[in-house]
């Protein structure tokens, strides 16, 4: 077993911010609502408002990210392996199966995990967003969004509301199914999660292959055609610095 550095310091960021915002939200969103009373209405409203604004601040920075770095690919959803993942969850889990689907720094996602985070990011979470600005705005003083009845608005904000908590209570579940019950906890907190000996030679043809096509690239732009010799260099240079930053 290596320990791989798969989870960059900003992905950790924006993964616990958010958590810690969508959190927040739903404690005021349903004391706003009226489930129970915990710190007064006209607190809860006021930082609900903040909250739901931060949020998206940080949604518009990590889709600046995700673009930018090309991580959005790991979102991309496959049916690859995808019977096999959902076999693994239902019985093979408890079996001690083998994991169909090792995570590498090109691919951190299983073939589930992919469909369920795109259903997050395509459906939920802007369906929270804008329908949290309908009740933002709604009969503003200025300029504000005239609707004849907030009941739909009303009722599509809390689906996403027990959407988000269903995806909560089975992301706090899938947390424990790693190597040990809090080896995926600690990875996105440090940044490093432990591998299988396979795996770390996947991990490290990612990160070759990665380096391979930004070379091939930067060298088409300027006009080299002269390629014979890059493997030999990224493999150099990840043996001598890359592995000391990226395996342990």
């Amino acid at each position: 077993m290596k320990k791989v550095y798969l989870y960059k310091g900003f992905e950790r960021f924006w993964h616990w911010a958010q958590a810690l915002l969508i959190l927040f939200l739903m404690i005021t969103g349903y004391e706003i609502h009226g489930s129970y009373h915990l710190f007064g209405y006209e607190f809860s409203v006021r930082w609900h408002d903040i909250a739901a604004w931060a949020l998206l601040v940080l949604i518009v920075f990590s889709i600046f990210w995700h673009i930018t770095t090309g991580e959005w690919k790991q979102y991309v959803p496959t049916r690859k392996n995808l019977r096999a993942q959902i076999e693994y969850y239902l019985t093979g889990i408890f079996r001690n199966a083998p994991h169909p689907t090792g995570k590498r720094v090109l691919s951190k996602l299983n073939p589930l995990q992919r469909l369920t985070y795109t259903g997050l990011k395509v459906f939920i979470i802007p369906l929270m967003v804008f329908s949290g600005l309908l009740y933002m705005f709604f009969n503003y003083p200025d300029k504000g969004i005239e609707l004849s009845s907030l009941e739909t608005v009303a009722l599509l904000h809390t689906f996403g509301a027990y959407a988000l908590i269903a995806f909560i209570i089975v992301h706090l579940y899938l947390i424990t199914t790693g190597k040990t019950i809090f080896s995926n906890l600690m990875a996105m907190i440090t940044g490093w999660e432990e591998l299988e000996e396979e795996e770390v030679k996947e991990v490290v043809k990612d990160v070759l292959h990665g380096a391979e096509q930004i070379i091939k690239s930067t060298n088409h732009r300027n006009g080299k055609k002269d390629d014979t010799d890059v493997q030999e260099m990224i493999s150099e240079a990840i043996s001598e610095n890359g592995h000391k930053r990226l395996i342990k």
